[in-house]
């Protein structure tokens, strides 16, 4: 005599791999100002007399630094400093520098033309914007705040220590300094846009989508062709289910970067994710192949066409871009426990388990990737790692359902029936509707001899999913433990009727039939 339990692996996997969608890393953010150099009087006053030996080499600069070519213009600039240096001078030669990328160079290139002019406000603020491209927010926040303290009405320094502060968390301090920013600019500035897009971004990592979407309004009533702000604003009615407006406003930034624009490519990406929620996988897809066109080497692009690929039934075609993502990002948490989702609906559970081992280390508090491990471990039978996993994963998301259910099959499965009882009852408080949870726990209930209580189980199993071939099968055994030969068998009939091909219940119904005729009855 058999019992079955529901488990819904493959339906669990999908859900899984969905969690491991990833959009744009961050909210695309407004430019930050830079102040740019001006030759112009006060730097020829500067210079004097000495601005005829070395006007050949500034007048090259500044043609180099007209067309886009800061690396040229930061050669003549350095060689009219090998003749004299001035603030002026050695600040167009770190701008030069930092448009060319040379972040570290510009710095060094700034903290000599303060060290020459200390109360060079635009040499502080462009030196904190050089510290944010390197990701030294702490050390940014301090230039913008001598660039202000120097000059109070710098409303770029607002904005962009705002950025800076919003990266280390302090979102209180952002908004008062976007705040500032805008009423420094005035509220119908177009220079204010950039700030109402920032604020909204801010507004976006705390979750407030809907006054993230008042401030992308903002931004685009002062700059009706703010790519951006259309970008950003369709991120956050994502977020809101609102595909529609979603949609419409991602279509709308594509057209304004241009199709062929790399600019766009996260913009496909992000729409596809649109499309990939309301399960238009192929849609998805479709928009994933225009962002790798645009930007080859995007991997979150590959990491989401796999899902999209996943969904499609092309499994083979889902690991062959998770492993381009991979070897585009190494350190892509995502990409591995998707990859090892797949792995472990092919049944290669080892191979998953590999890939979800990576994820852990790359990402300690992956709850997923420790959730999934435990099921791959379960299959192998290892059912204290799986336990072991379970409890990791529930540790880390206490509301989860799921991983309370799966915990409480692996108890099961070692005998533990009391252990697995308590995981189903969390399992049912979470999700109470939850129809495979009742049946399980019938099961546990019916290994502790506790048939009655394990019927009540069935039943409400049944009524949840009245569909449940499962649960007739349980509560006929139920039943019949209990001496109810004939409701058994009714149960087995029923459980036949619903999977014609149920070798279990066709078993039980027999043995049960058998005793039933031993029995003369």
């Amino acid at each position: 005599m058999k019992e079955e339990r529901d488990e819904a692996r493959t339906e669990k996997i999908i859900r899984k791999i969905e969690e491991a969608q990833e959009a744009k890393t961050e909210p695309g953010e407004a430019e930050a100002m830079i102040a740019l150099p001006k030759i112009g009087k006060e730097m020829r006053k500067e210079l004097g007399d000495t601005m005829k030996v070395v006007g050949s080499f500034i007048n090259k600069a500044e043609t180099f630094m007209s067309v886009g070519d800061f690396d040229k213009a930061a050669i003549e600039y350095k060689n009219a400093t090998k003749r004299v240096n001035t603030p002026a001078l050695l600040f167009n030669l770190a701008v030069a520098n930092q448009l060319s990328g040379k972040y570290e160079e510009a710095i060094s290139g700034y903290s000599n033309a303060i060290e020459q002019k200390p109360d060079f406000a635009k040499a502080f603020y462009n030196r904190g914007l050089a510290k944010i491209n390197l990701g030294d927010y702490k050390g940014a926040i301090v230039d913008y705040d001598k660039a202000i303290e120097l000059k109070p009405d710098l409303a770029g320094a607002f904005n962009n220590r705002g950025n800076a502060k919003g990266k280390l968390g302090d979102y209180k301090g952002a908004f008062a300094d976007f705040d500032r920013a805008i009423e420094l600019y005035g509220e119908k500035n177009p220079e204010a846009a950039d700030v109402f897009v920032n604020r909204g971004n801010a507004k976006g990592k705390l979750k407030d989508y809907t006054g993230a979407i008042a401030d992308y309004d903002e931004a685009i009533r002062l700059k009706p062709d703010f790519a951006d702000a259309f970008y950003n604003r369709g991120n956050a009615k994502g977020k809101l289910a609102d595909y529609k407006g979603a949609f419409a406003d991602f279509d709308r930034a594509i057209e304004l970067y241009g199709e062929k624009n790399p600019e766009a490519a996260d913009v496909f990406v992000n729409r596809g994710l649109a499309k990939y929620n309301l399960a238009d996988f192929k849609g998805a897809f479709a928009d994933y192949d225009r962002a790798i066109e645009l930007k080859p080497d995007l991997a979150n692009a590959f990491n989401n066409r796999g899902n999209a690929k996943y969904n499609l039934a092309d499994f083979k075609g889902a690991i062959a871009d998770y492993d381009r993502a991979i070897e585009l990002k190494p350190d892509y948490a995502g990409a591995f426990y998707n990859r090892g989702a797949v792995k472990e609906g092919l049944e290669d559970y080892e191979g998953a388990i590999a890939d979800f081992d990576m994820a852990i280390k790359l990402k300690p508090d992956y709850a997923g990737a420790f959730y999934s491990r435990g099921y791959a471990k379960d299959y192998l039978g290892d059912f204290k790692g799986a336990i072991a996993d379970f409890d990791r994963a529930i540790e880390l998301k206490p509301d989860d359902a799921e991983a309370f259910f799966n915990r409480g099959n692996a108890k099961g499965k070692l005998g533990d029936y009391k252990g697995a009882i308590a995981g189903y009852d969390r399992a049912i408080e979470l999700k109470p509707d939850y129809a495979e949870v009742f049946n399980n726990r019938g099961n546990a209930k019916g290994g502790l001899g506790d048939y009655k209580g394990a019927i009540a189980d069935f039943d409400e199993a049944i009524r949840l999913k009245p569909d449940l071939a499962g649960a007739f099968n349980n509560r006929g055994l139920a039943k019949y433990y209990l001496g109810d030969y004939q409701g058994a068998i009714a149960d087995f009939d029923k459980a036949i009727e619903l999977r014609p091909d149920f070798a279990m219940a066709i078993q039980n119904r027999e043995f049960v039939r058998k005793k039933l005729k031993e029995q003369g009855k």
